[in-house]
C-alpha cells in the first residue's frame, strides 16, 4: 500500500486557490473543499474542516495568500490595511492553537517587508508548509529513539498527517517506530465529542497497515492497568514555558492514569507550538465550543431536553506528568522552565 502520509495531505495549494480535505466527513468520504478568500478559510478553521495546531497554522498562512491575491489591485497602503484585517479574522478563528498566531506573525513580517506581493507571501506560506513536514519527520525519528523495545502505545485525538502539513507529530513517532519494528499495536481513544480518534486516527493507521484498536476514553485506565501499554503518545496545541501542555480535552485524564500505572507519557509537537510568553498552563486560553456538540449527534438531540453541557475543547496537563516533550530541535525529558528555555535557545 502507498504510504498515506506521502499520497494524501490535508492541505493542498493549487495555483490560485487552497484545497482542504474536509475532515468532518472522514472516514465515510474523502472530499476536498476549495477556498479563494481568507474569511472563508477562517470559517473552515472554526468549523473544523481542518484541525490540529500545525495544520491550522499552515492553513492560515495560505489564507493570507488568498487575501493578498484578492486585494492585489489596491495601492500598497490600502493593500496592507486589507490584508491586516483578514489576518485579524484568521487569528480569531481558534484561540488555543498557538501555531495559528506563529504562522500569521511570519506572514505579517513578510507582508511588511515585501508590500503587495502575493508571490512573496505564497513563497513564505509554502516554506511554512515544507518546514512543518520536515519537522514532523525529524520528531518522528527522535520520538522513536525513546522507544527501546517493541510494545503497544495509546494515543488520544488525532496528531497525525491530518493534523499537520503531513506525516504527523504523535503519529509521526508511531509511523517511524512502527517502521523500525518498535510498535506492535496502537490503541486510540475515540476522543469525544468530535471522535477524532475513531474517524481520523484509526483511518490513518488502517491506511498504513498499522494495527489499531479503538477504546472509549473511559476504558483507558483499565487498559493501562493490564500492563500492555508501554507509552502514551499525544500531540499538543500549545505548550507553556514551564512545560505545561494544552491538548485535546481528555489528555489530562490520560496523563494522570499513565502516571498512576507507571506508563511513560510523551508529548510530540514542533517548537512553533511552544509559547514562551505563557509562563504556565494557567495562562493558555482554553476554547469552549458549542454545547450542541455534546447534546446532539448529527443534528439529533441525544440529551434530555433541559440538560446543559460544558464543552471545553482542550485541557492542560501539568509538566510534572510529562516524561518527554519531543520537538524538531530535540527532546526534553521531565520538562521544566529551565529545560524549555534551553531548548528554545538551541538554534
Amino acid at each position: 500500500m502507498t504510504s498515506y502520509s506521502d499520497s494524501i495531505r490535508p492541505i493542498v495549494w493549487n495555483e490560485d486557490h487552497l484545497s482542504l480535505l474536509d475532515q468532518r466527513i472522514l472516514p465515510a468520504e474523502t472530499r476536498y473543499l476549495d477556498f479563494t478568500e481568507a474569511t472563508s478559510v477562517a470559517k473552515a478553521i472554526t468549523d473544523m474542516v481542518v484541525r490540529g495546531a500545525p495544520a491550522i497554522g499552515v492553513t492560515a498562512a495560505y489564507g493570507v495568500v488568498l487575501s493578498a491575491m484578492q486585494h492585489n489591485a489596491l495601492n500598497e497602503k490600502s493593500f496592507k490595511l486589507a490584508v491586516r484585517k483578514d489576518i485579524d479574522v484568521l487569528a480569531a478563528a481558534r484561540p488555543t492553537a498557538v501555531n495559528l498566531f506563529w504562522a500569521l506573525k511570519r506572514m505579517q513580517v513578510c507582508l511588511e517587508r515585501y508590500g503587495n506581493s502575493a508571490e512573496a507571501l505564497l513563497a513564505e506560506a509554502k516554506l511554512i508548509h515544507e518546514e512543518d513536514i520536515e519537522a514532523n519527520h525529524r520528531m518522528g525519528d527522535l520520538g522513536a529513539e525513546l522507544i527501546t523495545e517493541p510494545g503497544t502505545i495509546l494515543t488520544h485525538c488525532n496528531a497525525g498527517a491530518l493534523a499537520t502539513g503531513g506525516y504527523g507529530t504523535a503519529l509521526g513517532v508511531v509511523r517511524s517506530a512502527h517502521a523500525a519494528g518498535k510498535i506492535t499495536q496502537v490503541y486510540a481513544d475515540e476522543t469525544r465529542p468530535w471522535m477524532q480518534g475513531s474517524r481520523l486516527t484509526a483511518w490513518e493507521m488502517v491506511q498504513e497497515n498499522i494495527p489499531v484498536s479503538l477504546i472509549c476514553e473511559g476504558a483507558a485506565a483499565s487498559l493501562l492497568r493490564t500492563g500492555r501499554v508501554s507509552w502514551v503518545i499525544v500531540g499538543s496545541d500549545r505548550i507553556a514555558a514551564n512545560g505545561d501542555v494544552a491538548n485535546k480535552i481528555g489528555t489530562y485524564n490520560l496523563a494522570i492514569n499513565a502516571r498512576h500505572h507507571g506508563v511513560k507519557f510523551m508529548v510530540v509537537a514542533p517548537t512553533s507550538t511552544i509559547d514562551m510568553e505563557a509562563w504556565t498552563g494557567a495562562e493558555i486560553p482554553i476554547e469552549e465550543r458549542n454545547p450542541d456538540e455534546i447534546l446532539k449527534v448529527s443534528g439529533q438531540r441525544i440529551a434530555a431536553e433541559g440538560a446543559l453541557a460544558w464543552n471545553p475543547a482542550f485541557d492542560v496537563t501539568p509538566a510534572n506528568l510529562v516524561d518527554a516533550i519531543v520537538t524538531e530541535k530535540g527532546v526534553v525529558l521531565q520538562p521544566d522552565e529551565i529545560k524549555m528555555r534551553a531548548l528554545m535557545h538551541n538554534k
